[in-house]
């Protein structure tokens, strides 16, 4: 059976279900400042750093003709309701053992997430096995240029593991995630959540219902 060179991991909402508590995160904010999003809105944010997430937010806030806070305003807002959410985040069905049987099988993990170290650190608190992916590309990491969907945090992973991005296996959640690795020349997989249909995907990944569907 095929085995990865290495597998690159995205990590909120394709190891840990955070990106409802995300959503709801964002909507409190931007409700607070008179601006609540649509499903579709909440969904465009999924998979992008914190601070793209704003300046789109504070995009939509200017479009509707209201007071727009500064990036520092909206985030004073947002970030103690993300904290006290983030911890109740639940692993996602086969995330786990997914990882298990990667260090098992000696296969390189990295992880290539839009989230900072900070914000990493504390939603992982509740689940000390992700520490098997010792390897980590944080949306605010100094030598990353531009986030998700650019290529940029799938290339600096694969450079860190000294393994071909061509090479290594991608896992993402968001249509951005997935398009940056596309951009990176990964082999991408994909678990799509509810409310986004393939079309919102680029073309040639492959789809799984969740993390249990893979086999190696």
């Amino acid at each position: 059976m095929e085995l990865p060179a290495a597998c690159l991991f995205d990590l909120d909402g394709l190891l840990l279900d955070t990106e409802p508590l995300h959503a709801e995160a964002w909507q409190r904010t931007s409700s607070h400042f008179g601006r609540p999003l649509n499903d579709s809105e909440l969904l465009s944010l999924r998979g992008r750093r914190r601070l793209d997430c704003a300046e789109q937010v504070r995009r939509w806030i200017r479009e509707t003709g209201l007071t727009v806070p500064d990036s520092e305003a909206l985030l004073a807002v947002r970030q103690p309701i993300a904290e006290a959410l983030m911890l109740q985040a639940p692993p996602m069905a086969g995330a786990r053992s997914l990882l298990e049987r990667c260090a098992a099988l000696q296969i390189p993990m990295a992880l290539a997430t839009s989230s900072s170290s900070a914000a990493v650190a504390h939603k992982s608190t509740p689940h000390p096995w992700l520490e098997l992916i010792t390897v980590r590309v944080h949306g605010d990491d100094p030598a990353l240029r531009a986030g998700k969907p650019e290529p940029d945090v799938f290339l600096l992973a694969a450079e860190r593991l000294g393994i071909a991005a061509e090479l290594c296996w991608a896992f993402e959640d968001s249509p951005a995630g997935a398009t940056a690795a596309v951009r990176a020349g990964c082999r991408v997989h994909v678990v799509a959540p509810d409310g986004l249909g393939r079309g919102s995907y680029p073309d040639g990944v492959i789809w799984l219902a969740s993390l249990n569907d893979l086999s190696f």
